[in-house]
């Protein structure tokens, strides 16, 4: 594996487990974006930490780092909903952020396609 593709595991790992961890710390912000149409909010923000925390770790080994990458995959996907929502409710303010539709737009169309597209890299053997 070359040093570009182990930097960005390296920063995949660490920013799936944060970001896992922070469903559990502070909660609150991503209770406040899960659409009111999903059901049972608490339930899927715990979801959703536990599963990236699990992802991450998976990442890590060469054995389930294809799995995982895969997942990973299908997790930003099933969260679409969430990204397409904060488009439609922007501007608002998200704990002590400011989500303008512009920072929305960026999330939906920049950030997520750019995830899928560095967990499909590890979906390759």
């Amino acid at each position: 594996m070359n040093l570009l593709k182990k930097g960005s595991l390296f920063i995949l790992v660490i920013g799936y487990l944060a970001a896992g961890a922070n469903h559990f710390r502070s909660p609150g912000g991503y209770i406040n974006i899960i659409p009111q149409y999903i059901p049972l909010p608490k339930l899927m923000n715990i979801l959703a930490g536990f599963f990236e925390i699990l992802f991450g770790l998976m990442l890590i080994f060469k054995r389930t780092r294809r799995w995982a990458a895969g997942c990973i995959i299908l997790m930003l996907i099933a969260f679409l909903p969430v990204h397409i929502d904060m488009v439609i409710r922007a501007p608002f303010w998200l704990g002590s952020l400011y989500v303008t539709p512009l920072i929305a737009w960026v999330r939906l169309v920049v950030l997520q396609p750019l995830l899928i597209w560095s967990a499909w890299w590890y979906t390759k053997k």
